[in-house]
Order: C-alpha cells, then sequence, then structure tokens
C-alpha cells in the first residue's frame, strides 16, 4: 500500500508519538497547528454534546457513595426493629396481664372478701393469699390458698371445687368451709354440704358437716373429728373419729397423743424412731393403746385413764 507525501508524513508522526520517542521541535509546532485548526472547525454544539458523551461514558467507572446509603439503610432498620420488638414486647405484655397472669388477692389486716367468676365467695383472713387461674372456672374449678379461708362454694355436680393448700387439698361440689394454715399444722372445717380432703401419704378423708380433718402438723397423719356443742352447758364437745398415721415414728405418735388429748404412754427408747403405720378409728383410748403395742410387740400396763406404760 502507497501512501502520499503528507499521510506518510502524519502515519510516521503518530506512530513515533505514540511509541514515546522523542518528536522534533519543528514536528511539536505541526500537532499543535493541526488541534488549533481542528477545533475551529467543530461545531459548539458537537463539542457539548461530545463531553457529555464522554461524562455518561465514564460514569460507570466512578462508585456510587454505597457506604453512605449502607449506613441510612442499617439506621432505618434498626429503627424499624426496635420499633417492633417494642410492639411485641407491650402485646406480650398486655397479653400476660390480661389472658394468662393469674388473679391474686391478698387480705392483709382485715378479712377480704372475693366474689368469684362462678357465683361462689371467698372470705380471706388477715394474712392469707387466694391465686385465680385466668382460666378460672374450666372444667374442674381450681384455686390456689396461702393462709387461712371460708369458702361458700356456689353448687355443680360436673364442675368440683378444688383448694390447693400447702401440702394438701379439698375437693368439694358445692359447700360451706374453712381452711386453716397454721405453720404445719392444716385443718379444714366443714359447715354444709360435703368435702373430700387429701393429703399426700393418707387416704381421701371425707367430711360430712359438723366435722373438720387435721394433720395435727405432722406429715403422714390425718385425723376426722366431730364437733358438736351440748345443748345444756353450751359446751363444744369434740370426738375423734379416725386417726391415721402412715409411717410416722413413733415418738410422733406419742407428741401428738399427748399434745392433743393428754394421753401419756412410756415406752422402750429403742423403739422412739420406729416407724409405725396404724389406723386408729372410733375405740377407746384403752383399744387405742392396745393396737399400738401389738404393732410394736408391746405389752400394756395402764397406770389412770390417761397414763400407760408399754413393757417388752
Amino acid at each position: 500500500m502507497k501512501y502520499s507525501k503528507t499521510e506518510a508524513f502524519v502515519f510516521k508522526l503518530w506512530s513515533r508519538e505514540v511509541s514515546g520517542k522523542e518528536i522534533s521541535r519543528k514536528e511539536s509546532e505541526v500537532l499543535e497547528l493541526w488541534k488549533s485548526e481542528a477545533s475551529k472547525n467543530l461545531d459548539k454544539n458537537h463539542i457539548l454534546e461530545s463531553k457529555i458523551k464522554v461524562l455518561s461514558g465514564l460514569e460507570s467507572y466512578f462508585g456510587r457513595p454505597v457506604k453512605n446509603n449502607v449506613f441510612y439503610l442499617r439506621r432505618n432498620f434498626y429503627r424499624a426493629a426496635a420499633v417492633l420488638l417494642l410492639l411485641f414486647g407491650l402485646t406480650g405484655f398486655f397479653s400476660y396481664n390480661f389472658f394468662i397472669k393469674p388473679d391474686i388477692y391478698v387480705a392483709v389486716e382485715v378479712n377480704k372478701i372475693i366474689k368469684l367468676k362462678d357465683g361462689s365467695t371467698v372470705m380471706l383472713l388477715p394474712g392469707a393469699k387466694l391465686t385465680v387461674e385466668k382460666s378460672f372456672p374450666a372444667k374442674t374449678r381450681v384455686v390456689d390458698l396461702q393462709g387461712d379461708a371460708v369458702f361458700k362454694v356456689a353448687k355443680s355436680k360436673i364442675h368440683p371445687f378444688i383448694v390447693k393448700a400447702d401440702g394438701f387439698s379439698t375437693r368439694v361440689m358445692g359447700t360451706v368451709f374453712k381452711v386453716m394454715q397454721r405453720g404445719a399444722r392444716k385443718t379444714v372445717e366443714l359447715y354444709e354440704g360435703k368435702v373430700a380432703v387429701s393429703s399426700p401419704g393418707t387416704a381421701v378423708s371425707y367430711l360430712t358437716p359438723n366435722q373438720r380433718w387435721t394433720n395435727f402438723g405432722s406429715a403422714h397423719t390425718a385425723a376426722v373429728i366431730n364437733d358438736k356443742t351440748d345443748k345444756k352447758s353450751g359446751k363444744k364437745i369434740s370426738m375423734l373419729l379416725t386417726l391415721t398415721f402412715n409411717d410416722v415414728s413413733f415418738k410422733s405418735i406419742m407428741e401428738i397423743l399427748y399434745k392433743n388429748y393428754g394421753i401419756s404412754i412410756r415406752y422402750p427408747e429403742e423403739i422412739a424412731e420406729k416407724k409405725i403405720t396404724a389406723d386408729l378409728t372410733g375405740s377407746s383410748w384403752d383399744e387405742n393403746v392396745e393396737a399400738l403395742a401389738f404393732i410394736t410387740g408391746l405389752e400394756v400396763q395402764k397406770e389412770n385413764n390417761t397414763t400407760y406404760i408399754l413393757k417388752k
């Protein structure tokens, strides 16, 4: 391929400039003259459009302010998350208080009367605390009691009413009764209807009006006592109906008999910690002591109506 002198000169000059070789002063003047003449021949609008195209082409090479955008998004995300957590927390708080948290009633210095949803009435004595679940009344009406209270239970043949106390419970269908708790000593007094009293380690006791159940402050112990008022004297007369011990030390049984009935029994020291299971029902004290002697393999010697000696 052949070039004209001008084309040959331009090609030669271009190759030298691109390759980085030094060009002469005359060649530099020629290049500047060409640039000047080329600019004169270009239209201003064409130059502006060219600049815009060039800048547009370069935009993709410049990064956007990603850091600020990410920070902005994160800040908004954390704000939204905080609001959602607050809403969930408030929802959970109100849901717990209105739908789950049990109702708690406390009698501080005076009696407190409570009307339950099923129509039952509870009178809390000073210091007592009653806890009622939100599900009350359900198929089974259940409340928890600490301290003393009198219950007047609305009658229902299909929905029993259960009072859970400290170490025992009562089950009724509709009645009036009183629950008393004095430390380890538990007592249930029945005024109307029927009540079943359950305590760990003993059989269920069934009370009728004017009867009371007690454990005499001892575990695995249950007694049912009939309380009557003498018409002539007006005095209260108590009669022991049943007294049950299930795996109770002989020493503890002797203490219960002495503290509550004044019955004193002397016995060999070696049987003091022996565990006894006995059911003393409707008998005289002579018969009851004979039953205890038989269980321990001892002989009875009666000194008077309240004092006995057990011998080998």
